[in-house]
């Protein structure tokens, strides 16, 4: 036994009774828990859909359970290639493993028509020749008497078909008792069956219908747990009375509220609603970002940041927050800020790999790369910036800033310059202790704060006033790099003179 309710007039077989809550069911023998997360491939993944992966992740792989992957790609006119693959890509960028190969609706449609056919046959569904005419005309009738519009059961009973008409097949929805969902989030839901009509499961063209398709794999697949967005809960008691009818076990089910803007409104492009393969681009972590999806709408005290490990332990998708949650691209940010300030060197090269390719720097060849990570990491949002402020280690600059040269290469810069130069070629061996000490000393001899003395040889070496601390810029730098560079500054100065 696994959840839920509905009563109403249903053949003996059907007459399950399911009205439980989850902890009462769980007191009993349980079927493995199995989740899934179902995107539809005429788009990208995107933030919503990426949070409730990781809540069904979770949930699965707490209990021991299989998580599991289906395509929902029936809409071949607006399904592509490209999305199935940014939305594989985007599952692995997260690490967020399934169980078994991903399940392609498209590839299934003969089992849907075999489970039309046996509501056809049961009784549990009907052919429909409402023409659109018929259906508005309905609908006009409905709304002047002030009621609800939806299809009255005009083809319910059994009549004689219209010749050539076309049909589509509705199911036989019951028109008595309730359907009471136990929902782990929002709490207990109850539909008079009344509220809803007789929904369209295969169109005139004989395709299947969402909500015929879902309960179809929910039921083949074993499904235990629905974990959906909350946009869903009106289609949750129409596929638990198809469930019912087709005499299956009903899964579980937990509506997530959506994500709203820091406006209110709902999530849009201008909010962050981009695709999760465009934080990768933007050079956020993925373990960044799954931090704080989690945080959207759940909570451990004032706890902000959790490891794979804690998220597995402690969160609880009881405990997801009822109302929408509020997205934060600054929040977001910091936090992807404090991950990365924290995190290894090597492991952030690891994920930096191709911020640095696209910027030309290969990190196989070249020497100092994550050195230059560990020095610039702490003060970095994003990987993307991290490669930036890395750049100088590796290229000399091809301008100086205008600003920055105007106000360090000026007064007794050159005269400075070219007393480090020579203090330099005599630093042995090249290191940022010996570095920092031949600064001081030139500082000394010039009755000069440090930061008078190392703000020229910063622009000279980078190109702008702002860089790691000089001598570990410098000793990273390497000695003949930094000769060079300050040489160069030399000759821009004397031109600028």
């Amino acid at each position: 036994m696994r959840l839920s309710a509905v009563s109403g007039t249903y053949p003996a077989y059907c007459q399950l009774g399911y009205n439980v809550t989850e902890t009462q069911a769980f007191s009993r023998p349980m079927p493995t828990t199995v989740t899934r997360f179902p995107p539809s491939p005429t788009g990208y993944l995107h933030i919503g859909g990426a949070r409730t992966a990781l809540f069904s992740w979770l949930h699965a792989r707490q209990r021991g359970g299989r998580f599991l992957l289906r395509i929902e790609d029936t809409d071949r006119q607006r399904s592509t290639d490209t999305s199935v693959r940014a939305i594989l890509d985007s599952m692995a960028w997260l690490e967020l493993d399934y169980d078994e190969e991903p399940v392609f609706q498209s590839r299934r449609m003969d089992r849907y028509r075999q489970v039309i056919d046996r509501l056809l046959t049961s009784g549990w569904a009907y052919r429909c020749y409402c023409t659109k005419q018929d259906l508005e005309h309905m609908r006009k009738q409905q709304r002047a008497r002030g009621e609800k519009p939806k299809y009255n059961g005009r083809c319910r009973v059994g009549q004689a078909p219209p010749t050539d008409a076309a049909s589509v097949v509705r199911f036989k929805n019951p028109r008595e008792g309730t359907v009471i969902v136990d929902d782990l989030i929002k709490g207990k839901i109850i539909i008079d069956n009344r509220e809803l009509d007789d929904l369209i499961i295969a169109r005139s063209d004989s395709t299947p219908t969402y909500n015929l398709t879902v309960v179809v794999d929910d039921m083949d697949m074993g499904i235990t747990h629905v974990i959906r967005g909350d946009d869903h809960i009106n289609n949750t008691p129409r596929q638990i009375n198809i469930l019912k009818a087709l005499g299956a076990d009903l899964p579980i089910y937990a509506h997530v509220p959506m994500i709203l803007g820091e406006d209110g409104k709902r999530m849009s492009k201008r909010h962050g609603a981009v695709s999760v393969m465009q934080y990768r681009e933007d050079g956020y972590l993925p373990h960044a970002l799954l931090n704080y999806l989690i945080r959207l709408g759940w909570a451990h005290g004032d706890q902000e940041k959790f490891s794979r490990d804690q998220m597995l332990d402690m969160f609880d998708i009881r405990q997801v927050q009822r109302g929408a949650a509020v997205f934060s691209p600054e929040k977001l940010q910091w936090l992807n800020y404090e991950y990365i300030k924290a995190a290894a060197p090597a492991e952030l090269l690891r994920h930096a790999r191709e911020h640095f390719e696209h910027a030309g720097i290969d990190i196989e060849r070249e020497e100092g790369v994550e050195g230059a990570v560990r020095l610039n990491q702490d003060r970095s949002k994003t990987l993307k910036e991290l490669v930036e402020r890395s750049l100088l280690f590796f290229r000399p600059p091809d301008h100086y800033d205008p600003k920055a040269a105007n106000k360090h290469f000026t007064g007794g810069a050159a005269q400075i310059l070219t007393e480090l130069i020579d203090a330099f070629r005599d630093i042995d061996p090249w290191s940022a202790e010996h570095i920092h000490d031949c600064l001081h000393r030139i500082a000394e001899r010039h009755g000069l704060g440090l930061g008078k003395i190392a703000q020229p040889v910063r622009v000279a070496v980078a190109g702008v006033a702002v860089s790691p601390p000089i001598d570990e810029t410098l000793a990273l730098l390497g000695k003949m790099q930094t000769l060079d560079r300050i040489q160069a500054a030399l000759n821009f100065i004397a031109k600028g003179a």
